[in-house]
């Protein structure tokens, strides 16, 4: 019996279904019920809360969800190999584990939810780890399906989400991410907790979107972002002149001088520009 429940220890389960991970599909199991118990913990409270997990493996994350009392589960895994083991788990926490078959990247959770809000938990695969956040911070309408996302990335992609203004890693997750919601990065997490250990460490981010983010356009700030930290060792005034309008204006929108860099100016300067921006193209 494992530590949270009394279901196989993983690696037996693993054993048994002759489950190994898979490069392709961005695969590092978590093993360690302690670990993926300390992730769950960080979603709190579970009991009144829909859990959306996605690629969740064997299903450490999952039992650990389970066993802290979860409401309900959506465990979404495009792997058909490991359906079988978490069908297990189904079993022993009857009508809580809906397990779906189906590409995350794809797949629109919502009418499981009955109109209800969820909270997204996952040890994301890597490889459509930062797709998929993108893709959840631009839904629309905001504020979205979900109020909380508690996630796993590799430590630099983590970095990019959660840095602040003047920080080497700010950049344009950065400004997407902070602008809807508060971000944190939790804990690290060794590469040898997992199977097989991947080359870099891993990090837990919590985002709880914020429900009144500045009014902006959202595709508008990506356009402008994209602009400034595409030529981010550039000043503004240079940057900015690929947007096709003097960047003077949206640099006096935001109250910046036009040779700062990209990386000076904080999240509402970018909503300011972004906002200017539009009123210039409108107004042409």
């Amino acid at each position: 019996m494992s530590g949270i429940d009394d279901l196989p220890p993983l690696r037996d389960v693993i054993r048994r279904h002759e489950l190994s991970a898979r490069k392709s599909l961005g695969q590092n199991f978590l093993l360690d019920l302690n670990l993926t118990a300390r992730i769950a913990r960080a979603a709190e409270p579970l009991d009144q809360s829909t859990i959306i997990e996605i690629g969740p493996g064997p299903g450490g994350l999952t039992r650990a969800l389970l066993a802290l009392g979860a409401r309900r589960v959506i465990a979404i895994e495009r792997d058909e190999r490991v359906l079988p083991a978490l069908e297990e788990i189904a079993q022993h926490y009857p009508g809580r584990l809906t397990v779906v078959a189906a590409d995350a990247m794809t797949f629109d959770p919502r009418p499981l939810l009955n109109g209800e809000r969820a909270k997204i938990v996952a040890n994301l695969p890597y490889n459509i780890a930062t797709p998929l956040l993108t893709s959840w911070l631009t839904v629309e309408p905001w504020p979205p399906w979900f109020d909380m996302l508690v996630l796993m990335f590799q430590r630099e992609v983590a970095d990019r989400i959660t840095a602040r203004v003047d920080e080497e890693a700010y950049g344009r997750l950065a400004v997407l991410a902070n602008w809807r919601a508060e971000t944190k990065r939790l804990f690290d997490i060794a590469p040898s907790a997992f199977v097989p250990p991947p080359k870099v460490t891993s990090s837990v981010v919590r985002l709880v979107p914020r429900p009144s983010p500045e009014p902006c356009d959202r595709r508008a700030l990506e356009r402008v972002t994209a602009a400034a930290f595409g030529q981010r060792r550039k000043m503004l005034r240079q940057s900015l002149k690929s947007l096709g309008v003097d960047p003077a204006r949206l640099a006096a929108a935001a109250d910046v001088d036009p040779t700062r860099r990209a990386e000076t100016i904080p999240v509402n300067g970018f909503v300011a520009m972004a906002r200017e921006f539009i009123n210039i193209k409108t107004t042409v």
